[in-house]
């Protein structure tokens, strides 16, 4: 056997690159990771290329076999890590040898996972990405969620293993998925349609995440918004959009959102947030912010600044 071998699926994994860009037009969704920073963080560690093909693990309980020697990094939600039994850390590069058996436990914070392995898992794309669309049945392995005995092939030789340096990131730098959580959002054309009393409401009070959300979007429950428009076209529906649908409950549209949507939209949530919104778990509580493009682009600087600072301090583990 070459490649990892899925022992046991936990509740819901699958293949994800980072993402399928360019086909809206065909009513293709982006998908890609629903943490975009963990996602980053796992194939960093190991010197992939970024973007390449990595496990998303929700609320764990993943087992794979290695039929190859190898490393491998995980990196999100709190989930125990072992290797043939022993404890190892997150966040941090690791070797392992054919025949060894990885065990991720139950997330105990955050809500996703992501494995990568060096070299990236090596699976077909379609439609120029590998990211699997549950919804849509393409990308990952036969466009589904993975199940026990299906082979990952990994596209990195082992003979190159035995030069790579480990790293860790600092445990400092490890994101919380308990702290408070205000989704900051530019606000769409489509705000004007909300009144200045519907626009306090969304601003002024919290909302729990539904049980209901999934990688499609995150949908909240709390005060109900009445929109001022009764019929709209449908549009386009980018990351992070926030529709109001009949019911006035928002959803924040995430990775496997639909291409069109016609229902009112507040804005869009800045990506960076999104990434945390989708590590929180359903009955969490958060609120929004309003902020201006300027600062959204600022944001978006400040954070890549941030992730090349913390890369320039990662450690050697001991």
């Amino acid at each position: 056997m070459s490649g990892f071998r899925i022992e046991q699926p936990g509740l819901l994994c699958t293949l994800q690159d980072q993402g399928r860009f360019g086909q809206s037009r065909l009513g293709l969704t982006t998908a890609g990771p629903a943490d975009g920073h963990a996602f980053r963080w796992a194939n960093a560690l190991l010197g992939n290329t970024p973007g390449s093909c990595a496990l998303e693990i929700t609320l764990g309980g993943l087992q794979l076999s290695a039929g190859q020697d190898s490393h491998i990094a995980v990196c999100g939600a709190a989930v125990p890590l072992s290797i043939n039994g022993q404890a190892k850390a997150l966040w941090q590069g690791h070797a392992v040898k054919a025949g060894d058996r990885i065990e991720l436990g139950m997330a105990t914070s955050g809500v996703r996972a992501y494995l990568a392995v060096a070299g990236g898992f090596s699976v077909p794309t379609q439609f120029g990405s590998s990211a699997t669309v549950l919804r849509e049945g393409i990308g990952g392995l036969n466009g589904g969620k993975l199940t026990a005995g299906q082979l990952l092939p990994v596209a990195k030789a082992a003979a190159t293993m035995a030069s790579q340096q480990l790293f860790a990131l600092p445990e400092r730098f490890w994101p919380d998925y308990q702290a408070p959580l205000s989704l900051r959002l530019i606000e769409g054309y489509q705000c004007q349609d909300f009144s200045v009393v519907e626009r306090q409401r969304f601003y002024q009070h919290s909302y729990q995440i539904s049980p209901k959300s999934d990688r499609m979007g995150c949908r909240l429950q709390g005060p109900a918004l009445q929109c001022q428009r009764s019929k709209m076209l449908s549009e386009g529906i980018c990351y992070g959009a926030v529709q109001v649908p009949p019911d006035g409950q928002p959803i924040v549209l995430l990775s496997d959102r639909q291409t069109l949507g016609g229902y009112p939209k507040l804005g869009a949530v800045l990506s960076i947030d999104c990434w945390q919104l989708a590590q929180r778990p359903a009955g969490f509580e958060l609120q929004f912010a309003a902020i201006s493009i300027e600062q959204a682009h600022n944001l978006l600087h400040l954070q890549e600044q941030r992730f090349w600072q913390q890369h320039s301090q990662l450690e050697v583990p001991g």
